[in-house]
């Protein structure tokens, strides 16, 4: 092989590795608490593929994103963010709440 080509033969692979890294992204979703209530109250995510969900607290105090569902706890503090990996998930419809205030702090997310 021409010594030459080497330089241009791993640029190209490095580039192509970023185009599959890109390409490979879990889907982002943002779930916001205000008012001890979780917006929007339905998140719909593809079946089968991981997703990334930021959840943003926008309360003054503490809540906790629960659901045995989806086997996740993840306490978001007052005015945080906090970021839950999810999925894959089959088709259904798996609940979640605001430990904190069951009441209303409830939601669904649906898989399709």
């Amino acid at each position: 092989m021409d010594s030459k080509l080497i330089p241009s033969i791993l640029l190209a692979l490095c580039l192509g590795a970023v185009t599959v890294n890109a390409a490979a992204a879990d889907p982002e979703l943002l779930l916001v608490i205000k008012n001890h209530r979780f917006e929007p109250t339905e998140l719909k995510v593809p079946a089968g593929q991981r997703v990334k969900l930021v959840v943003h607290n926008q309360d003054s105090t503490a809540e906790e994103f629960d659901s045995h569902d989806l086997n996740r706890e993840k306490v978001v503090p007052p005015g945080a963010k906090a970021t839950i990996f999810i999925g894959p998930l089959k088709a259904g419809r798996y609940k979640f709440v605001g430990e904190y205030n069951e009441a209303t702090a409830k939601g669904v997310i649906v898989a399709e």
